[in-house]
């Protein structure tokens, strides 16, 4: 009754927890409840060294620095270069006068933008300002890893049943009937000796194999004979004695025949059985090379330890060197090492290109119809189609209902057929009877003549989906009615009389009429597949349909396609009999002789080639952002439609029913004005001509038309310019006496009409109705529509003046804009450059429209605005205009970014903007201007939506000020100049007011725009961190301070993110090194190295002198008070820095790795601050996920996260006091006292022998400070008041770790004697806590405990029974083999923890742990073997029993105590009989729980499986007890003896 009541509270708090993020939430309120609590002290602030004056002022100390590259700058660090603009085309595809002949301002700035080069700065250390992974020349790893023998991989067999490893782990099994012959070598095999067995393959524990064979298929029961496979040398078939059978050649000759069912059974066997005996093959190979390194070890150990002990004398130096031999760079092991990680690699910016969309190359090969005979008046000739036809190609969008390309005029006639057209009237037809000038004409340097008959046309189509058609209409000569001329190709019957009268009204009617032609038929195919642009090669095209006189239209087609999948509607339509040949296909990249749709020809072209030409259709892109792209060519084409004539109201003319209109494009409307010659004609003459024809309609008034023309527009458009339509009726009579009259009775004039081309000074583009004139009396442009008008010549109109004539025309152009806001800002500009007085208020509102600017528009023309907006900028004397300017900017980018179009605005910052030349006249900069314009923009009375889209998109404007800043430098020469000279102070008030601008919108409305501040912080970081290159250091430095004094301890995570995501970015500068000045700041001339002033902590003159380096640690120091999301966040940005360092091929010398370690000897006192929290020698299961960020700091680990088990056979699972205090009392002369030993746990928990509390152990930790290194300053430094004392997670510990003893391992031996000697005797203890620290976290857990961990801590869980691998016994070369069996990651140690786990990433995480491992033992060997050499007195002192030898020799024994490996434990035994030889009284005299807790652990190695281990260990307890003996003077060992007999005892 009484736990009633609390039910339905237990059941509201789990329902209070579950809900997403309570938890973290309320542990967020209870530590704000703390911090307020609590005085939060803001950090003291620290100003930075004046770098320029320091440079100035230690010039001779740097240059006299055998390491000055890593003090200076390097000279010219920056550069500008040009680089040629290299289009695709042979030739310029601006007009050679086209510069000349413009005057409009817009066209002009367009022409330029086409011509210019590209202006880059180049940083040339640019490539070393990334990330670790982004270094030039970086070797992050090994190629090969060294495999490393460890004795908990080799003791599979205690816990695993090793029959099922090998099925789980990867091992091979088989199992089958076959035929056995008769094992007996005295009798001779034959079919009758063979029985039927049953067999059965298995791998055992050391990877070898069996063949176990039985009598029937219940294996479980004792095999009745087996073949042994590790002595088995191959495998072949042997079909002499019986069918499908194999023989297994033996090491001693003898063979086992064998036999199977099938050939497909035999292969199988023979198979697999080869595959086991090529893994067993290199697995022999791997241990054979082992063996034999370890033999060499073992002599050369055997020879050093029965020499005398004067070897001892150099007995580092064959340490350090044996060490030394295959050493590798900690970092190179460190997971994030291995780890993909492409986010901080920035996006590669590409120059400006004409681009294209889903290409396809449209070969034309015939078309021919049924009716078809020999047009030659002889009959001697090949069969043809008895009359020229015309065939025009284009694409239809049904999807979005628009035609997307330009006409593909295609002739495919034979040459007889088209000789029925008179050469004089085929030229009048395609261009007024332009005679064809003498010899060949060049266009672009291709003859003329080689591109009359194109038949590869190559379409593009920006947005491929299935709903693309091509469709192909098909015209033919003048002749009648269209349901009349088709009437005889749409019959089947006998067809050579109907083709010969065919032919002949065709000849009549192409010597009368063959200027003209009409509609005849159409057919069209699918394009694509999909929406990703696959070809439907497989579809043809349909039926060659007649064309109807009431459906011609675009429009009508669309309807027509719209029903081209419902066969049911196009059954209906009429069918002429032939068939159009027409494939398509992908182009190739290297395409090669192909012209542009302005017959320029594209680079790859062969001149001499005249058979195949290819020429490219121009698209008709759609007018929306995402399909646009920035012109980066000329091109100036208008597209001309006439639609419709209404003429069935008109009186002005008697007949007006076949209707042609004629189309000339015109300059001028005075009488003896020409036409220009700018038409691109259709194939069979010139490429150009003055007018065009349109199709005619038999017995039409009201004739629809379905042409397009395509024309040249000039450079320069005025208001002359205009179209004009003449309209003729033919006469189609084709009486015997109509080829006797004249010409003018063939077509008779029947209207005028024309359309200017420009209107408000932009060209027309859209559907226009006009009026039809009866005459053309010169000026006709000045008259005005409708009868009614008086002014200008007087002008007949046709039925009253209506508009009776439908045109419309679509404007191609780079060089002309359709939109009036942009074109209106042009002129206006224009206007106030001819006339600089007028008011800068005008120039505002035409700023402020541009915001109106349709955004195709904007990324079409974004070069040429932006470069017209920075002018503006630049020449502005208004404060107003500038705002404006940057507004309009701030739109324009945004925009960009909205439609996921901002790489063309990285295009345009670093190759094209530029700022104008520098003059003496010239005052104002682009960087100058924009910093004051953005300053202003950032004031709190501006618009909110502006500063927020400023800061959100800020990198463009930063990107453009650091460019004009590096142009403006280079260009007045002032690069030259000292730093603190090269900008006027002015502007360095400017970008100081703009960094303070700034910190508000980060650091307090970050919350109302995330996107906004995180991007406004990187940008500024970026820009700071360029400035380091252009600007006064010193006054960078002093930013950076700035901008760090606006956070706060206890700031939300999302303001710790910013803070590091700044620094991170600063110090990834690519003279980060010389910008920290890593050299002594002492007074006067430093003869010795004892004398220089190296910071061990964070000191005052440590963070003024090295400010880069000492305000990271400061932060990194603050954050580890902080969550554990933080602190993940800080030492990540800490360790990849490092990482940086050692992977910087600048820097690969011993020497320099040295130097950069004393910017880093701070790190010590700040792990000494948390060593208590670093301090956690308990190992959690391998995870996955190294930044599980879900809001909590973690509990401390259980015990039952424990290193796994050593074998250990004979001793019992504990060891009770009483033995050591047996041993202790026998062989100790203090045995009333009580021991320092607490206790000595079983292996697995690796108890530590001595306290790990040094400051228990100690009692001059309080009071031995004379000495000591001056923590309580850093921690004033901080400012913090409340110091954490929880535990930091697993992997911040080994991050912070990796940091430490890569430090440790590249300061110089002068260095770290000089940390020794300044240090406290707490301080030391707390080293080598620290060092201790490291063997635990970085021990090898084994590969059975990573397998199974990984099973069950990764994102993909496996449902098998255990991941570990089956290992062989002693065999170091099983898991290499293994490795190699996986050939798709061979040596690829890269870990990618979002995959799925495999035997793979197992073999790659073990070989890296083990490599972590014995790195970390033989760095931690290094700095022993260095302390005891400089340390001995301080170690001796107290008969070798003071707390400082207890605590190194805890040190040695933890090598010891947890896995080593095979080259690891030779190193630590080395090391430990120096250790003997150096300190004998620590073993023979006093207590002897030291020498227990050494015989304890040297027993357990003489029981290790390894025999190189068991030998070493046998070695080192021979050399121990001989040690013990010499001590004593040659009498006894009875020290050494007792404690070793007791063990073997227990």
């Amino acid at each position: 009754m009484m736990s009633t009541p609390a039910h339905p509270e237990t059941r509201k708090f789990t329902r209070g927890l579950g809900k997403p993020g309570t938890a973290a939430e309320l542990r967020q309120s209870v530590s704000e409840v703390v911090r307020t609590s609590v005085l939060i002290v803001k950090p003291k602030v620290i100003e930075p060294l004046d770098y320029e004056n320091v440079l100035v002022q230690r010039k001779t100390q740097i240059l006299s620095d055998v390491l000055r590259d890593m003090l200076q700058f390097p000279l010219e660090d920056f550069e500008i270069s040009t680089l040629r603009r290299h289009g695709r085309t042979l030739y310029p595809t601006v007009p050679e006068n086209a510069e000349r002949e413009a005057q409009s301002l817009f066209v002009q700035e367009c022409i330029k933008t086409y011509k210019s080069d590209w202006h880059v700065v180049n940083y040339k250390y640019e490539d070393y300002s990334g990330d670790f992974r982004q270094l030039p020349h970086k070797v992050s790893r090994p190629d090969k890893l060294a495999v490393h023998v460890f004795e908990v991989d080799e003791d599979v067999d205690k816990d695993e049943d090793t029959a099922s490893l090998g099925s789980q782990k990867g091992g091979i099994t088989k199992h089958g009937w076959l035929y056995k012959g008769n094992m007996n070598s005295a009798i001779s095999v034959t079919m009758r000796s063979f029985k039927r067995r049953y067999f059965h393959l298995t791998q055992l524990g050391d990877g070898s194999y069996n063949l176990n064979f039985y009598k029937d298929e219940k294996i479980s029961k004792e095999p009745k004979g087996t073949i042994f496979l590790d002595s088995c040398m191959g495998v072949v078939q042997n079909n002499k004695v019986r069918r499908f059978a194999f023989e297994l050649k033996m090491q001693d000759k003898s063979t086992y025949l064998l036999a199977a069912d099938s050939e497909g059974e035999m292969e199988d066997w023979i198979n697999t059985l080869n595959k086991i005996l090529h893994s067993s093959f290199e697995i022999a190979m791997q241990e054979k090379r082992n063996g034999d390194i370890h033999d060499d070890d073992d002599l050369g150990k055997s020879d050093s330890s029965s020499g005398s002990m004067d070897s001892f004398q150099s007995t580092r130096d064959i340490e350090s060197r044996m060490r030394n031999e295959t050493r590798l760079k900690l970092f190179t092991l460190d997971p994030d090492t291995q780890k993909l990680d492409f986010s901080g690699i920035e996006p590669d910016v590409k120059q400006f290109e004409e681009k294209f969309g889903k290409r396809v190359l449209v070969n034309c090969n015939d078309l021919s119809f049924n009716l078809q005979s020999c047009v030659a008046e002889n009959e001697e000739g090949p069969t043809t189609n008895v009359e020229p036809f015309y065939v025009t190609l284009s694409l239809f969008d049904i999807q979005n209902g628009r035609k997307i390309s330009s006409d593909f005029h295609v002739d495919l006639n034979h040459p007889s057929v088209r000789g029925m057209v008179p050469s004089n009237t085929s030229q009048y037809m395609n261009g007024g009877g332009d005679a064809r000038p003498e010899g060949q004409r060049l266009i672009h340097g291709v003859p003329e003549a080689a591109m009359q008959y194109p038949r590869q046309g190559v379409f593009s189509v920006t947005c491929p989906h299935p709903d693309i058609f091509l469709v192909a209409r098909i015209d033919k000569v003048l002749q009648g009615g269209i349901n009349h001329c088709a009437e005889p190709y749409m019959k089947s019957s006998d067809s050579t009389k109907v083709a010969q009268k065919v032919l002949k009204n065709a000849k009549l009617a192409c010597s009368r009429l063959g200027q003209y032609r009409m509609p005849f038929a159409w057919a069209a195919r699918t394009l694509f597949k999909d929406a990703s642009g696959t070809l439907d090669k497989s579809a043809r095209f349909s039926p060659l349909y007649r064309q109807d006189s009431n459906k011609l239209s675009n429009d009508d087609m669309l309807k027509l396609l719209a029903d081209f999948r419902k066969p049911e509607k196009m059954a209906k339509l009429p069918v002429i009999l032939g068939n159009l040949d027409v494939t398509i296909d992908n182009v190739a990249p290297d395409l090669t002789n192909c012209v542009t749709s302005s017959y320029i020809p594209v680079k790859q072209f062969d001149v001499s080639e005249r058979t195949n030409i290819f020429f490219e259709v121009e698209e008709f892109v759609p007018c929306i952002a995402k399909c646009s792209q920035p012109f980066t060519i000329y091109n100036n084409h208008l597209y001309v439609y006439p639609k419709h004539l209404k003429y069935d109201g008109q009186k002005s003319f008697a007949k007006a029913r076949n209707i042609a209109v004629c189309i000339e494009f015109k300059d001028s409307d005075e009488e003896e004005a020409v036409s220009l010659k700018c038409i691109h004609r259709r194939p069979g003459g010139t490429l150009f001509t003055k007018n065009a024809f349109t199709s005619v309609l038999h017995h039409q008034h009201n004739p629809e038309f379905y042409e397009e023309f395509k024309i040249e527009l000039p450079t320069q458009l005025h208001e002359k310019h205009h179209l004009l339509f003449t309209f003729y009726h033919v006469s189609c009579d084709s009486n015997s006496k109509a080829s006797t009259k004249k010409r003018d009775l063939v077509e008779t004039q029947v209207g005028y009409a024309w359309l200017p081309l420009l209107k408000d000074g932009r060209v027309i583009m859209n559907e226009s109705q006009i009026p039809v004139a009866a005459n053309l009396p010169a000026g006709y442009l000045g008259c005005q529509e409708g009868a009614s008008k008086h002014a200008g010549p007087e002008v007949k109109w046709v039925d009253g003046g209506k508009p009776l004539f439908k045109v419309s025309t679509h404007l191609v152009s780079t060089v002309y804009t359709q939109d009036q806001h942009l074109h209106n800002f042009f002129h206006h500009c224009q206007n106030i450059a001819s006339a600089p007085q007028a008011s800068g208020g005008e120039l505002v509102k035409y700023l402020k429209s541009l915001h109106a600017m349709e955004s195709h528009v904007m990324i079409k023309f974004l070069p040429t605005t932006l470069n017209q907006l920075f002018r503006v900028l630049t020449s502005a004397t208004q404060e107003d205009v500038a705002v404006n300017v940057t507004k309009v900017m701030i739109h324009i980018v945004a925009q960009c970014h909205e439609e996921g179009l901002e790489h063309y605005l990285r295009s345009y910052v670093k190759f094209v903007f530029r700022t104008e030349p520098h003059t003496s006249s010239t005052t104002r900069t682009v960087h100058e201007e924009l910093a004051k314009a953005m300053t202003a923009i950032l004031k709190p009375s501006t618009d909110f939506l502006t500063s927020n889209k400023l800061l959100k998109y800020s990198w463009y404007f930063f990107e453009a000020l650091v460019k004009s800043m590096a142009q403006y430098l280079i260009e007045s020469c002032k690069v030259k100049l000292s730093r603190n000279q090269r900008f006027s102070a002015s502007f360095h008030h400017t970008v100081e007011t703009l960094v303070n601008m700034m910190m508000p919108h980060i650091t307090q409305k970050y919350k109302d725009n995330l996107d906004a501040a995180r991007n406004a912080n990187h940008s500024l970081a970026v820009f700071i961190k360029r400035c380091f290159n252009l600007m006064d250091r010193g006054f960078m430095f002093k930013q950076i301070n700035n901008y760090s004094n606006c956070f706060m301890p206890g700031d939300p995570k999302t303001l710790f993110e910013f803070k590091f995501e700044f620094l991170r970015v600063v110090c990834n500068h690519e003279h980060y090194v010389p910008l920290n000045l890593p050299m002594p700041f002492g007074k006067g001339r430093i003869l010795r190295f004892q004398d220089l002033q190296l910071d061990y902590s964070l000191t005052d003159d440590f963070c003024k002198n090295h400010f880069l380096v000492g305000l990271l640690l400061r932060e990194v120091s603050a954050a580890l008070q902080e969550f554990r999301e933080i602190r993940q966040i800080a030492i990540q940005v800490l360790k990849t820095l490092m990482m940086k360092h050692t992977f910087d091929d600048r820097y690969t010398s011993k020497s320099q790795q040295a130097r950069l370690a004393t910017l880093y000897l701070p790190l010590f006192g700040l792990l000494q601050e948390n060593v208590n929290r670093v301090n956690v020698k308990e190992v959690t299961p391998f995870t996955i996920n190294h930044t599980n960020n879900n809001g909590r700091d973690d509990l401390l680990l259980t015990n039952a996260l424990m290193t796994p088990p050593r074998s250990s056979t004979f001793l019992d699972t504990s060891l009770h006091k009483d033995v050591f205090g047996v041993i202790s009392g026998t062989a100790s002369p203090h045995a009333t006292s009580t021991p320092n030993i607490n206790s000595v746990r079983h292996a697995d928990s690796r108890g530590s022998l001595i306290s790990t509390d040094s400051g228990n152990s100690l009692p001059e930790r309080s009071n031995d400070k004379g000495n000591s290194l001056d923590k309580s300053q850093a921690a004033s430094t901080l400012g913090s008041t409340l110091l954490r004392c929880d535990k930091l997670d697993q992997a911040e510990i080994k991050s912070l770790l990796m940091c430490f003893l890569h430090v440790l391992k590249s300061m110089s031996e002068d260095a770290l004697f000089t940390y020794w000697n300044k240090a406290s005797s707490a301080e030391l203890m707390d080293f080598f806590t620290l060092v201790e620290v490291c063997l635990h976290q970085f021990r090898y857990m084994g590969k059975r405990y990573i397998a199974r961990n990984q099973d069950g801590a990764g994102p993909v869980a496996h449902e098998r029974k255990s991941q570990t691998l089956p290992v062989s016994r002693n065999r170091a070369g099983m898991m290499h083999a293994r490795l190699q069996q996986l050939s798709s990651l061979d040596n690829s140690y890269t870990f990618n923890h979002t995959y799925s786990h495999s035997d793979a990433d197992v073999l790659n995480q073990s070989l890296l742990e083990a490599n972590i491992a014995t790195e970390v033992c033989l760095t931690v060997l290094d700095t022993l073997s260095i302390f005891i050499m400089g340390f001995k007195t301080q170690l001796c002192s107290d008969h070798g029993h003071s707390p400082l030898m207890k605590k190194v020799f805890e040190v040695h024994l933890c090598f010891l105590r947890i896995n080593q490996s095979e080259t690891a434990l030779k190193q630590v035994f080395t090391s430990l009989r120096t250790f003997i030889y150096k300190f004998p009284c620590t073993f023979f005299e006093g207590r002897a729980d030291m020498c227990a807790a050494f015989c304890y652990e040297i027993l357990k190695c003489c029981n290790s499986k390894l025999s190189s281990i068991r030998s070493d260990a046998a070695h080192l307890l021979y050399f121990l007890m001989k040690s013990n003996f010499d001590y004593t003077g040659r009498k006894s060992f009875v020290r050494t003896h007792l404690q070793s007999s007791l063990f073997f005892r227990w």
